[in-house]
């Protein structure tokens, strides 16, 4: 039995992004018991992101997607098991149990469970080839089917017009595949774009050979022996297709949370600092629902959030208060122009365009609400990111009309 085992520590079930910022931080911040990581998948911490892109593309290898290697956190004092899924937590005997029957002891428990690919609700969605993307197996499984579309000249179904979907169409193209995307809504990314820079986005990838379809309705999935060969619409069309992506959002992995009685909602609850509502018990990254000082609930699915999270969690384990505030944000790759997203535009009711949207060389969407500057969302233009993070954290807002006028300059307002 390993000390981590007999001696009660900090346990951090999820090997993520999460999870890995709170052990590291935990060391970092003079914590010197136990620190045991559990990850349920065979690999390490990896970087998430470029499963999309580059390691979908094949443009990346192994070890390049490596986070941190495990002599790496063994030099930290952190053991690393993989392949070691929790089954339960024992709230009063401050335990949790494994998926092969061990129980390991805490003096402090993380949560950094992350979220899981919502499933496709329709017939034939479990066949080989409907595939969603999360994880390093799912990046690969797809890579490997896309390799046999291309090689046969099989269309990539892609069902989601958001993010993962956007971005697997945009690599899929990248190696040649026919690609063409289902969305139900009437266009891409309208949960978090303004329709000026979702019509742009539409634009972009038409520009690129990918057929969009909105306001779709499908009714199953069409298979045969070797699996899927065709997506069935509402309205009787069959869509052929030798790989189906389906990238129709998340769920946050609460389960394990939920039934050991911790407060949930869409999410394991807490507050600024990562606290749950066990005082033992902390949560971090994709698997949370921030409670904000009006009562609402936010969810966020970044590597900035799982990053500062933990390291709001860590602190809180330290008897410390780290309370992560800092404006969000977020970035996408989609062929050669990558976005990058400041604040929550959500409730914005005017926009303001700053630099040249046509030629699409690096532009920005400043979005208000009230007469107050919420968000911004740029296009090849790092400098305006950087400096809208630096508004918004101030609370500094711009008016509408010199967000649009390239000759201001918005970081004298910042003096």
């Amino acid at each position: 039995m390993t000390a981590a085992a007999s001696t009660p520590g900090v346990v951090i079930v999820g090997a993520g992004q999460a999870g890995l910022q709170t052990a590291e931080a935990l060391r970092s911040g003079g914590f010197e018991g136990p620190i045991t990581l559990l990850g349920d998948e065979p690999h390490g911490p990896y970087h998430r992101p470029p499963l999309s892109k580059a390691w979908l593309a094949g443009e990346m290898d192994a070890a390049q997607l490596v986070m941190r290697a495990p002599e790496m956190l063994a030099k930290k004092g952190i053991e690393l098991r993989t392949d070691a899924a929790v089954q339960a937590i024992d709230r009063a005997k401050k335990t949790v149990q494994l998926a092969d029957g061990s129980r390991l002891p805490y003096s402090g428990l993380v949560l950094a469970t992350g979220a899981t690919p919502r499933a496709l609700p329709l017939p034939g969605a479990d066949a080989a080839g409907v595939l969603p993307l999360r994880s390093r197996a799912d990046a690969s499984a797809i890579a490997e089917r896309m390799a046999g579309c291309v090689e046969k000249n099989l269309p990539v179904v892609v069902i989601g017009g958001g993010f993962i979907g956007l971005e697997v169409a945009a690599t899929a193209r990248k190696k040649g595949a026919r690609v063409t995307v289902l969305e139900a809504a009437p266009r891409l990314l309208g949960r978090v774009l303004a329709p000026v820079l979702s019509d742009w986005y539409a634009e972009l990838h038409r520009s690129h050979g990918v057929e969009l379809v909105f306001g779709t309705q499908i009714a199953a999935i069409d298979t045969d022996a070797n699996g899927v060969r065709g997506v069935k619409l509402a309205d009787g069309q069959v869509l052929p297709a030798g790989l189906v992506v389906v990238g129709i959002g998340v769920s946050a992995n609460d389960a394990l949370a939920l039934q050991a009685g911790l407060a949930c909602d869409r999410g394991i609850v807490v507050d600024a600092c990562g606290r749950t509502s066990d005082p033992h018990i902390v949560a971090a990254g994709d698997c949370t629902a921030r409670r904000l000082p009006d009562g609402t609930l936010l969810r966020l699915e970044s590597v900035q959030n799982a990053t500062e999270q933990g390291k709001s969690a860590a602190a809180a384990l330290l008897g410390q208060d780290r309370p992560f505030t800092a404006t969000p944000w977020f970035w996408s790759d989609q062929y050669d122009r990558k976005l990058q997203m400041a604040g929550l535009s959500t409730g914005a009711d005017r926009w303001a365009v700053r630099g040249d949207m046509a030629a699409g060389t690096g532009f920005s969407v400043y979005h208000f609400k009230d007469g107050r500057l919420i968000a911004v969302d740029s296009v090849n233009a790092a400098k305006d990111h950087l400096q809208a993070r630096k508004l918004l954290d101030a609370g500094v807002s711009p008016s509408t009309e010199q967000a649009a006028d390239g000759g201001v300059d918005l970081g004298s307002l910042l003096k």
